[in-house]
């Protein structure tokens, strides 16, 4: 087990105080930050504190750090990325590809030559990117396409005449169909026709904002959106999505093929080992429409809002997914020591509170915005709180 220093990401979305004031550095920071990666992802890995990069320790003894098995069935690499997300502002529209998805790409956009980092890349690594975002402050998100029943029902309510065409295709085909029909219209209308449209839409957005009807959280959204974007086709695309709040503590995962964006809020992300995105809008970055259609999926219901099943004293959140599973602990000094979850490569991260963590090999101290990472070997640890209100995550894979 050793302490882990981790990289921040300084998008322009990001917060000028949640990362800093968890890291106890000066808030506000000079420039926004935005996420701060935990894992060995080439883009930006961890540094262990005895020095080199977590990447380069598991190059280097992969068996030792991941354990035999695992080793074998993720190829020697961390198969999960944890991060701390802190939004000020709205993310983009996206997407993220599933695995067989993501390995044709790659190899269709290695073939023509693309480097990694271009702009104009859809896929800078084979991996898919399911994840799961679990809020740590309220947290405001878009994510999956509403019912189409109850998506016309809100066009009707905004009462726009621009948009009559459109509400009439979606009502004579309510469904998945008919979803992309719909969506495939808007995201490839002329700039000239958009100009007009969205100052239209806002319109309609003003008036059900200020009534008390079933969609006025979502008329201000979409509102807020086009004062941010305006001309943006993400903006008509968002008038498709269920719009939620996390409280913290709850949490939403997101399949491949999920149309989401993250508007505002601070969360724990886990995810496999990938930096897949497929935009669909509200960006001023790439957007590749054919193959973004290629991997939305119109169909599934929106992702269920998770709030932790019991395992011992931690909270654990299920997904389908292999490659990553995150726990919760808050505790407090007067509690019994917690026995923190063996089995395979883990980050432990520290949100509030402090903790001693001991095993065999002696104990780490973490406090707020400390981390640690626990290789397959370091088991039969044991996690004591040493101040009220402490909280901890635990990330991990999920096989057992």
């Amino acid at each position: 087990m050793e302490l882990l220093d981790n990289p921040i990401r300084p998008y322009a979305w990001g917060s000028r105080t949640v990362l800093a004031e968890l890291l106890g550095h000066e808030s506000p920071a000079p420039h926004p930050q935005a996420e701060m990666w935990l894992g060995a992802h080439p883009g930006d890995p961890s540094r262990l504190q005895s020095g080199g990069t977590l990447l380069d320790a598991l190059r280097a003894d992969p068996d030792g750090l991941l354990g035999a098995d695992r080793a074998r069935k993720w190829d020697g690499t961390l198969p999960f990325l944890l991060k701390v997300l802190a939004a000020d502002e709205p993310l983009s529209l996206q997407a993220h590809p599933s695995l067989d998805q993501a390995r044709v790409g790659f190899e269709r956009e290695e073939r023509a030559g693309l480097a990694r980092d271009a702009a104009d890349r859809n896929y800078r690594d084979p991996n898919h990117k399911p994840e799961l975002i679990c809020a740590l402050t309220e947290f405001h998100a878009l994510v999956g396409f509403r019912s189409p029943d109850a998506t016309v029902e809100f066009l009707r309510e905004l009462a726009v005449p621009e948009l009559d065409v459109y509400v009439q295709l979606l009502a004579g085909q309510p469904d998945a169909d008919g979803l992309r029909a719909l969506f495939t219209t808007w995201i490839t209308l002329p700039q000239a026709l958009l100009d007009t449209l969205v100052p239209a839409l806002q319109a309609g957005c003003v008036r059900v904002a200020a009534a008390d009807g079933p969609f006025r959280t979502e008329a201000r959204t979409v509102l807020e959106l086009s004062e941010r974007y305006p001309g943006d086709a993400g903006v008509l695309a968002a008038l498709l999505l269920n719009r939620i709040t996390l409280a913290p503590g709850e949490a939403v995962y997101l399949p491949a093929g999920n149309l989401h964006a993250y508007l505002e809020g601070a969360g724990i992300e886990v995810m496999a080992s990938s930096d897949n995105v497929l935009r669909g809008g509200l960006t001023p970055k790439h957007v590749d429409v054919p193959e973004l259609l290629r991997v939305l999926d119109f169909a599934a219901a929106p992702p269920p809002v998770l709030t932790g099943t019991p395992d011992g004293a931690w909270l654990r959140y299920e997904t389908p997914f292999e490659e990553f599973l995150l726990r919760r602990l808050q505790a407090a000094p007067a509690d019994d020591p917690v026995e923190v979850p063996d089995g395979g490569p883990r980050i432990l991260l520290c949100t509030a509170g402090a903790a001693c963590l001991r095993g065999r090999d002696g104990r780490l101290e973490l406090r707020r915005g400390a981390s640690a990472w626990l290789g397959a070997e370091d088991t039969g640890l044991t996690l004591e709180a040493q101040e009220e209100g402490t909280q901890l995550f635990l990330a991990g894979d999920a096989l057992g």
